[in-house]
């Protein structure tokens, strides 16, 4: 059976965002458009939705494509995007690649051009998760982070859906810095001062859970984030 693949797409220009939409979902795929940078950054972060591949315009209103790639990447490294632009310099397309985009296309492209860039980048992204679990193993723990089950030796442990959302993020950057304020906005949506102390809450109690494994270190960055660091 085909799966279907969920892409956001982040576009302002309502004329070619409606476009692609009806394309893409010509062509097999699921879409949520969204007309600038904060809506698009709130729509990846809604635990309703999952995307396969994100599709983000540079110049748009209240959060451009470059700051969006930045914010989401401080939440997950490994999701797949693509930048649209106007623009064509070599600066530009440069600092593209470097916050970690798959491809730059320039505007004006086909459509056909849009999807073969869309299939290569997907495909290759599916061969990387040929051997994908549905269980993870952090340390000698395994967590399940679809179900929010933890395996502990006392037994299987439910895990609220705030836990859930921020122990997803400290595996998904495990042994690498997990940002405050975007776990903040991730998992709570603000990054004020009293979620902050209710973060410190939740990571007290994620560290408690995985105390049973000695080699498994909720670390804290002050004043920037966490580390979920797993020994060998």
């Amino acid at each position: 059976m085909t799966v279907i693949k969920n892409i956001l797409l982040a576009e302002d220009d309502e004329n070619l965002g409606k476009l692609l939409t009806t394309f893409l979902k010509a062509k097999g795929f699921h879409v949520e458009l969204a007309k600038n940078g904060k809506s698009a950054y709130e729509l990846f972060n809604n635990p309703k939705h999952s995307f396969s591949l994100l599709i983000l315009d540079v110049m748009m209103p209240e959060m451009d494509g470059f700051t969006l790639a930045e914010e989401i990447r401080l939440l997950d490294k490994n999701i797949p995007f693509l930048f649209l632009s106007a623009k064509s310099m070599k600066e530009d397309k440069l600092r593209g690649f470097r916050v970690g985009a798959d491809d730059y296309i320039t505007k004006p492209f086909s459509m056909e051009e849009l999807l073969a860039r869309v299939t290569v980048i997907l495909k290759r992204i599916e061969a990387k998760k040929t051997n994908v679990q549905e269980k993870l193993n952090v340390g000698r723990i395994e967590y399940e982070p679809e179900l929010s089950l933890l395996h502990l030796n006392e037994g299987i442990k439910k895990l609220t859906t705030k836990e859930n959302m921020l122990l997803r993020l400290l595996v998904q950057n495990q042994n690498e810095l997990l940002d405050r304020q975007a776990a903040l906005r991730a998992v709570w949506g603000d990054d004020n001062y009293f979620n902050g102390r209710s973060m410190d809450v939740y990571i007290a109690k994620l560290r408690k859970l995985l105390k049973e494994d000695a080699n498994i270190e909720i670390m804290n960055v002050h004043g920037i984030g966490f580390k979920l660091l797993v020994k060998q």
